[in-house]
């Protein structure tokens, strides 16, 4: 008796599966040569305060590189190096991967706007626990000024100390706004949906759709996260003894009391600078893989 053949099952690992993480790769590296420049000085304004030794972000750029020079705006570039790529890869593709679970299997599938959204939430928090590491090894190398605040010769050194003293949970400093922080990625996925409809609706080009949707959606998300962001970086970069900010609650808080609403802006123009292109690029190049990437495997 002839036996029917199976139907190949829906949830078939296909291109879409893992094209995405190698589409973040490129997407990360993409990142870090635009924006960390940008990067260090918002960095630097956040978690100086408001009584911090610079005035704004140019005082900030201006005295960087007089003091230290231009090299200095890319203090904490390592770990990104390797973590933008690894944290993109990983965002882009569990992004992917949750996309395609709402479709139910059927990559033909049209998805509305909010599962846009929550395909962005599901992806945040998941890269939330690759890029904690990441961020708190940056952040904690770009606020050495000079001699006396330097604490560690370099990332290794960094990690080496933090896991000495903390254990694994060194590295993972401030993981309570790192979750409040990426989980607002519903807001820059959902966003470049509504921002992608729109402009092809006004007949722009598919070559610089991408580009200017995630821009635009960058400069969204930043506007609405960065009050988040300012509590992560002020987490990840306090002094480990006695803790400043124990919990994420005490750093609202004490933010709120110290310096007021203005606190939770403060380095907000160059990220909001920076947002445009280094996002708009990056969400360009993932697009751009993507594509190529699931031609290349038909």
């Amino acid at each position: 008796m002839l036996q029917k053949e199976p139907k190949p099952s829906q949830w078939a690992i296909g291109p879409d599966n893992y094209v995405g993480f190698v589409a973040g790769l490129a997407s990360g590296a993409t990142k870090l040569l635009v924006g960390h420049p940008f990067d260090t000085v918002k960095v630097r304004l956040q978690t100086e305060g408001s009584s911090g030794r610079f005035k704004g972000p140019i005082d900030c750029l201006r005295a960087t590189i007089r003091k230290e020079g231009f090299r200095a705006l890319y203090k904490g570039a390592t770990p990104p190096l390797f973590g933008w790529a690894l944290m993109d890869s990983v965002q882009m593709g569990s992004l992917n991967n949750f996309r395609y679970f709402l479709k139910d299997g059927d990559p033909n599938a049209p998805l509305t706007i909010i599962q846009h959204a929550i395909a962005g939430l599901g992806a945040g928090i998941t890269v939330s626990f690759v890029a904690c590491p990441v961020e708190v090894l940056k952040g904690r190398l770009q606020v050495q000024y000079d001699a006396t605040t330097k604490l560690y010769s370099g990332p290794v050194d960094c990690a080496r100390q933090l896991v000495k003293k903390n254990g694994i949970p060194g590295l993972y400093l401030g993981l309570s706004a790192c979750l409040l922080f990426r989980s607002f990625f519903w807001c820059l996925w959902g966003s470049y949906e509504v921002y992608r409809q729109a402009f092809t609706k006004w007949g722009m080009s598919e070559s610089i759709l991408p580009f200017m949707a995630g821009g635009c959606a960058a400069n969204t998300f930043w506007t609405i996260a960065f009050p988040a962001d300012v509590l992560k970086q002020k987490m990840m970069t306090q002094p480990l003894e006695p803790k400043r900010y124990p919990t994420l609650r005490s750093c609202i808080t004490q933010t709120w009391k110290t310096e007021g609403l203005k606190g939770f802006y403060r380095g907000f123009t160059p990220c909001f600078l920076r947002s445009f292109p280094t996002n708009g690029a990056a969400i360009f190049v993932y697009e751009t893989c993507m594509k190529f990437g699931k031609e290349t495997m038909k």
